[in-house]
């Protein structure tokens, strides 16, 4: 067999690590690979021999990134670290933690809920995308007609009355006109301004003020896609036997500021002796959302809550799902609004422009 070869040069070992860390589907077809050779009974080690042997091309391409990312899990489990140490820095920390299994014999479930986890948190990111690119390009459109307007449709119109006094409709297109040709450059910056702003508010605004802001979209689609990332995170730690304290301790320490409150908010009561529900129910976060709060306040009472708490996760999914198609169609007919106000502003405000341009001519 071919020597693996990992890379001396760090800059070269930093880039393979970054594309590998990128390439999602790529790494959980890898994670399949590997479960399944695990379920026939290979060894770790040599299994990932077999995967090093298929990603290197028979070892024709060891530089391949993932066929280096191969080579180097051997190595690290060669110094008897365990499999999701191997992969830290190659792999996103949630991948790390839900694969911290300790037992080697639990590792495939735990390989295959990782790809359960990535493969729901795909599905849930695909319709929140379409979600908000629509307004946003309405928002866009409305941004042009208005310059547009303001540098083309307007001037033409101000020739033929330069002393006129402009009234009603017409005023404020000629102001806006005035505006657009000097400060034309705010419009751009403004929009951009908006969305790099709810963005950055999406993982870091917290406190009082955001529960309520979580209520309508676009925090309402992110809180849905945050809660269905953590429950099944935490279904799937659970399931391979970390008790739910444990669980949300190590899901905490990945998470941003906005999951971490609602995280510390839950565990303050569960450390008191309250179940999952309960104790999200105290918190008063209404995340990830009333209903499912209200399951799980019943499910937490089972024996077999592990089994139910996998369900729920999955039927929370698919709810979700639906859900963000909802709002979306909410955002939608709001963008649509919006540009039609616009250009209904315009087409009353070059009408009129015309008028009183007719009037001081006459």
């Amino acid at each position: 067999m071919a020597e693996k070869k990992i890379p001396s040069n760090e800059i070269i070992l930093k880039l393979s690590q970054f594309m590998v860390l990128m390439n999602n589907e790529h790494r959980l077809k890898i994670y399949y690979k590997l479960a399944a050779l695990l379920r026939n009974r290979f060894t770790l080690m040599d299994a990932l021999d077999r995967i090093w042997v298929i990603e290197s091309k028979d070892g024709a391409s060891p530089d391949e990134p993932m066929a280096i990312a191969v080579a180097w899990w051997l190595k690290e489990l060669e110094k008897g670290l365990p499999f999701s140490s191997a992969i830290e820095g190659w792999a996103p920390m949630r991948e790390k933690l839900m694969l911290s299994v300790g037992d080697v014999s639990k590792l495939e479930k735990a390989l295959m809920n990782v790809i359960k986890v990535s493969e729901g948190s795909n599905r849930i990111i695909q319709p929140l995308i379409s979600a908000v690119t629509y307004p946003i390009m309405m928002f866009a459109l409305a941004l042009v007609i208005v310059v547009g307007v303001g540098v083309y449709m307007v001037p033409p119109l101000l020739e033929f009355a330069k002393n006129a006094q402009w009234s009603g409709t017409a005023k404020s297109l000629v102001w806006l006109s005035g505006f657009v040709k000097v400060y034309w450059w705010t419009f751009p910056v403004v929009l951009f301004g908006i969305i790099a702003v709810i963005y950055f508010s999406f993982s870091n605004f917290v406190g009082p003020l955001r529960v309520g802001f979580d209520k309508c979209p676009p925090w309402s689609l992110y809180r849905m896609f945050s809660g269905v990332s953590w429950l099944m995170s935490l279904a799937a730690l659970v399931e391979s036997g970390t008790p739910i304290a444990k669980s949300m301790q190590s899901l905490r320490q990945n998470a941003n500021p906005y999951l971490r409150e609602r995280i510390d908010k839950a565990l303050m009561f569960i450390k008191n002796g309250d179940n999952l529900g309960t104790a999200l129910k105290k918190s008063n976060m209404h995340f990830p959302e009333d209903e499912l709060i209200g399951d799980l306040e019943i499910y937490s009472e089972l024996d077999n809550f592990e089994e139910a708490l996998n369900g729920v996760a999955t039927e929370y999914l698919e709810s979700s799902i639906e859900n963000i198609k909802k709002e979306a169609s909410i955002l939608n007919s709001v963008a649509l609004l919006i540009v039609s106000g616009v250009i209904a502003w315009v087409l009353l405000g070059v009408f009129d422009m015309q008028n009183q341009v007719q009037s001081a001519m006459g």
